[in-house]
């Protein structure tokens, strides 16, 4: 006896077009679970089931009106439950009625405030110009990662069937994306590049051709980015299209979707949404509403346990006055589908934006990162509703320090209860308590990373308390941690809030790491990054060519090239070598912030002298921290120490002067140093800052570093980033810098893209051999990293300072 196999989406679809209410409750089996894991992130309680119901009740008008979407039925789901959200958002806040609400909604697409931007990249315009059976079959496999097995039933397919139309979807997807870098009008020489690195992903060149790509990949920044992107469109799809459709609770959406279930009791919710629609809304509706109230019916007259007695008690008032008995079906004609008619979105788009009004206002200090589980809300007025969530600022990394920042926001009428926030931090990961910390804090209230905190070891992680935050704003705490050396790879920190009765949780996508730039230090406000340097040793002044190679003139740039001699520019007879830079801080700001880098050949770390503007003495600086590095020229040290309040005490700008730290002097030397901050600036509108430290060898064996830049919430946010580098130089090109967004010029030096480590330090006006400080601008993506790659020279990258504007 022959078993007739599940029907597809696409069948079921076309079924409940023509009134057949067994197929659209067949649906609602399928897909409610995913569609409750989301709204559990984004309602609390009952309401979620509300939101469910009513996104299905919408959807079964749309299809009874010949609308709605014909294969990615989980994703237009989605998409109309986070509407639905928005929408129920703005009845409460403008204390509108439903029959109001008619028109004040004018159906357009929205995009998510947190997610600006999201939609013009590259990979998700890619996803969204293929056709709509190849993204419901990349959502399922590659986004929400189901086996092929799970996702037979939904397309009509066996699994074998499901593996091989992925794998066509994926080649559509790698193509639709070269199409569109192709139309962003790349350089020339790229072109050609670009139209073969489909084939050259799959193998498909011949090994003469995939020659000229290695090699014209080797010093492109863009391709070579292209290339990553092409080689893992599985992570770009997860990291740029998960958000796309599901919005920032996309990790909390991922991970609640395999305990979700479903069931009659849900869609008993279906019937209560249509008795609930006041008599003018169901006016509006006409046929199309009444089409869904005897489908819903009918459909519980097929799932339900209940008796059908009691159920057909139950069915929706919708007395024949109120809405007209829709005509019979005409028949449809074979392989048609019925034309689709105007809906809340995009039509013909597929899967779009869709509002959440969870950071609304140009105030909003807090969007979680893609991957970030953030928890549920309250959802009635003169209530609480809270957003949490968790990441490590930058990276996770073994046997280093770290920071784990907690973010908040109340989007409700009421003030919350007293905080209590319980972060659970990964195993090997531990609290550094707050006595420790030195000067590891922001100095001033306005951009503080306390913000009223108290927080103490507690169990494997923390507990931190706070006084009730207000309705409309938020708060940040910035958590120092240690990772020991053998701290396991695995999941991120979690975090747990309690106030009053509301209850939230969010859980971090990344957890250690073995290699990447930890932070230093991390904080949100009106604040922006800066830096300067200089350099200790410099050229011999005697020799022929040395003045002009100091001017930044003539072909002997290279501290490779001279025998390296102290450079003593200060007034202080007692000083050996000493350099300075100027520093210009915004109008009206102040220190948040401040540390000093220092680096130089030799392998022994010592003291550094430094005299801020105003003073008339050095004060010595010993180093907190210090790394040796082997360069191909010997080994070279990176020291580090906090000078916060050094910073702060000194007048708002001026000279900085250094001297004498520690270095071997000769040919191929070089020293110098770097004083990095991060400041507050009145005319900046609210943003994140963080710096980060790694002092990692690039160049030789690894041509190419990327570290990430976890924790910060941009999508094609504007970004400023202050870097700090040694042992560039200047007549070795092939030094290139990018934030996610392609090659990056820096604002000093000789100011090409591809030559960044050139001896140029902001705040210096001479070659700084050796020594860079270089200002840059980007927009960072989704999922932002820096990436240093070097073709000839051999750097040590030392610091990152990077301020981007948060998420509106």
């Amino acid at each position: 006896m022959s078993v007739e196999p599940p029907r597809s989406d696409a069948d079921l679809l076309r079924a409940s077009a023509q009134g057949d209410a067994a197929a659209y409750g067949q649906l609602y089996r399928r897909h409610s679970a995913a569609a409750r894991a989301l709204a559990r992130q984004l309602v609390r309680g009952t309401e979620a089931e509300d939101v469910v119901a009513e996104a299905f009740t919408k959807i079964l008008d749309l299809v009874g009106r010949g609308g709605g979407p014909e294969w990615g039925f989980r994703t237009y789901l989605l998409t109309v439950v986070r509407r639905t959200v928005h929408d129920r958002s703005r009845v409460e806040s403008r204390g509108l009625t439903a029959g109001e609400f008619e028109d004040y909604d004018p159906g357009l697409p929205f995009v998510d405030p947190a997610l600006v931007g999201l939609e013009k990249s590259l990979i998700a315009r890619a996803y969204l110009s293929l056709p709509e059976r190849w993204r419901a079959v990349l959502w399922h496999v590659e986004v929400e990662r189901c086996r092929p097995a799970a996702v037979a039933p939904l397309l009509g397919l066996s699994a074998n069937g499901v593996a091989a139309l992925a794998y066509r979807a994926r080649e559509g997807l790698r193509q639709a994306y070269l199409q569109a870098h192709l139309g962003s009008q790349p350089r020339r020489e790229c072109r050609p590049v670009l139209g073969r690195m489909g084939a050259y992903v799959r193998g498909g060149l011949a090994r003469r051709d995939s020659r000229l790509i290695d090699e014209h990949v080797g010093r492109c920044e863009e391709c070579n980015g292209v290339l990553l992107e092409l080689a893992d469109v599985n992570r770009g799809l997860r990291v740029m299209v998960g958000p796309l459709i599901v919005g920032p609770v996309f990790g909390g959406y991922a991970a609640a979707l395999a305990k979700g279930t479903g069931g009659a009791a849900g869609l008993l919710r279906v019937l209560a949404v249509l008795r609930r629609a006041t008599r003018r809304r169901r006016a509006t509706l006409g046929g199309g509403l009444a089409v869904a109230a005897a489908m819903t019916t009918a459909i519980l007259l097929i799932s339900a346990d209940q008796p059908t007695g009691r159920l057909v008690a139950a069915s929706p008032d919708l007395p024949p006055s109120s809405a007209p008995a829709p005509p019979p079906p005409s028949p449809p004609q074979p392989g048609a589908r019925p034309a689709p008619v105007s809906s809340p979105l995009w039509p013909g788009a597929g899967p779009v934006l869709v509002p959440s009004p969870l950071w609304p206002g140009p105030r909003s200090p807090l969007a979680p990162s893609t991957g970030t589980a953030a928890g549920p809300v309250g959802a009635s007025l003169g209530q609480a509703r809270l957003r949490a969530a968790i990441d490590p600022l930058g990276a996770l990394v073994r046997a280093q320090p770290g920071i784990v920042g907690v973010r908040l926001r109340n989007d409700g009428d009421a003030p919350s209860g007293e905080l209590a926030a319980l972060v659970d931090l990964p195993k090997g990961v531990t609290l550094i308590p707050t006595a420790r910390l030195h000067q590891a804090a922001a100095l001033h209230g306005p951009a503080g990373t306390a913000d009223g905190w108290a927080c103490r070891p507690s169990g494997g992680g923390a507990r931190c308390e706070r006084a009730p935050l207000p309705p409309g704003q938020g708060t940040a705490v910035f958590l120092r941690v240690r990772v020991d050396e053998k701290a396991p790879e695995g999941a991120g920190p979690a975090l747990r809030v309690e106030a009053g009765g509301v209850r939230v949780r969010a859980q971090a996508e990344d957890g250690v790491r073995a290699s990447g730039a930890p932070a230093r230090f991390a904080t949100e406000g009106k604040v922006t990054v800066r830096a300067v340097g200089n350099a200790l040793l410099t050229c011999p002044e005697e020799r022929v060519g040395c003045a002009e190679a100091r001017s930044r003139q003539g072909d002997q740039r290279d501290n490779d090239l001279w025998p390296m001699a102290p450079l003593d520019r200060d007034d202080d007879p007692a000083t050996r070598s000493s350099s300075a830079a100027r520093l210009v801080l915004p109008k009206g700001g102040r220190v948040v912030w401040a540390g000093l880098y220092w680096s130089a050949s030799g392998d022994r770390a010592g003291p550094i002298r430094v005299r801020p503007p105003g003073r008339r003495s050095y004060v010595t600086v010993h180093p907190s921290n210090a790394a040796v590095r082997e360069l191909p020229n010997g080994p070279a040290y990176q020291a580090f120490a906090d000078v916060s309040m050094l910073a702060a005490e000194a007048r708002r700008s001026g000279l900085w002067w250094a001297a004498d730290a520690p270095a071997v002097e000769g040919t191929a030397g070089y020293a110098g140093w770097s004083l990095v901050l991060v400041v507050t600036d009145p005319g900046e509108p609210y943003s994140q800052a963080v710096v980060l430290d790694s002092a990692t060898v690039v160049g030789g064996p690894r041509r190419r570093v990327r570290l990430p830049i976890g924790g910060l919430t941009p999508a094609a946010a504007p970004a400023r980033a202050e870097l700090v580098t040694w042992e560039g130089d200047a007549g070795l090109t092939g030094d290139r810098v990018s934030l996610g967004s392609g090659a990056l010029t820096p604002a000093g030096g000789d100011r090409d893209r591809a030559n960044v480590f050139d001896g140029s330090a902001t705040g210096a006006a001479e070659m700084t051999f050796g020594v860079d400080v270089d200002t840059v601008g980007a927009e960072l993506g989704a999922d932002p990293g820096l990436t240093i790659a070097t073709d000839k020279d051999v750097v040590l990258f030392g610091a990152v300072a990077l301020s981007v504007r948060a998420r509106s």
